[in-house]
C-alpha cells in the first residue's frame, strides 16, 4: 500500500513538472515599472510584446519614434511595448528613470510601458534579459553600411563577440507571441519595417 502512495505521488509530481516545463517562462518573471514597484509579467499573457532595452544620447535614440509608431499602429490588435533604459552601452542612459521618462514623452511623444532602468549584461543583468538571450542569440548586424559600422566597432573591441548571446548595443528588440515563445531578435540596426512586417505575422 505504501509503495503505491509513493509512486502516485512520482506521478503526480512529473505531472506538474510536465505542466511546468510547458508553461511560457516569461510570464513566471517579474520586473520593476517606473515607480520601482514590482510587476509579473503575466499581465501581458495573450499579448504580442517587443522587449527592448534603450538609451536616451544614443545615435539609435530616434528608434522611439519607430517603435512608438509601431505601437499606435499595432496596439488596438494586442501589441505591447516594454522599454527598459539601460546605461551599459557608452553610459548613453546617465539620467534616472524621472528625466528619462520626461524625455521620452516630451520629444517622442511615447505612450508604452518604460520600466525601470536595468542591466542586461553580466552578473547584474536583469533575469528578464538573462531569459531573452537564453532564447534568442546574437545572429548578426546584417549587411546595411550601419550594421558593418557596427561589426568593425565591436570586432576591435573584442574579436570573439559575435560568439556570446550577449546584448551588444543599444535598441535590441525582442519579440514575443501571444503565447509567451521569444520568437525573433532584432538588432538595432535591423529595418524596422522588418520589425512591423514580424508583428504583423503574429497578430
Amino acid at each position: 500500500m505504501m509503495k503505491r502512495i509513493l509512486l502516485l505521488i512520482v506521478l503526480l509530481s512529473a505531472g506538474v513538472a510536465m505542466v511546468e516545463a510547458r508553461r511560457p517562462r516569461i510570464y513566471q518573471l517579474k520586473v520593476k515599472d517606473a515607480d520601482g514597484k514590482e510587476v509579473s509579467l503575466k499581465q501581458y499573457k495573450g499579448h504580442v510584446m517587443i522587449i527592448v532595452n534603450t538609451a536616451t544620447r544614443c545615435g539609435f535614440t530616434p528608434q522611439y519614434a519607430d517603435l512608438e509608431q509601431l505601437y499606435e499602429e499595432f496596439h488596438q490588435q494586442g501589441l505591447e511595448v516594454l522599454d527598459f533604459p539601460c546605461n551599459q552601452f557608452g553610459g548613453q542612459a546617465p539620467e534616472d528613470i524621472r528625466e528619462i521618462t520626461a524625455f521620452c514623452t516630451g520629444t517622442y511623444g511615447t505612450r508604452f510601458a518604460q520600466f525601470d532602468k536595468v542591466e542586461v549584461n553580466g552578473l547584474g543583468a536583469d533575469s528578464l534579459f538573462v531569459y531573452l538571450k537564453s532564447q534568442q542569440p546574437f545572429h548578426g548586424f546584417g549587411d546595411s553600411q550601419r550594421g558593418q559600422m557596427m561589426h568593425k566597432m565591436l570586432k576591435n573591441a573584442d574579436p570573439d563577440y559575435e560568439k556570446s548571446p550577449d546584448i551588444k548595443w543599444n535598441f535590441t528588440k525582442f519579440l514575443v507571441d501571444k503565447k509567451g515563445r521569444v520568437v525573433a531578435r532584432f538588432e538595432p540596426t535591423d529595418d524596422m519595417k522588418a520589425v512591423a512586417d514580424a508583428i504583423r505575422r503574429l497578430l
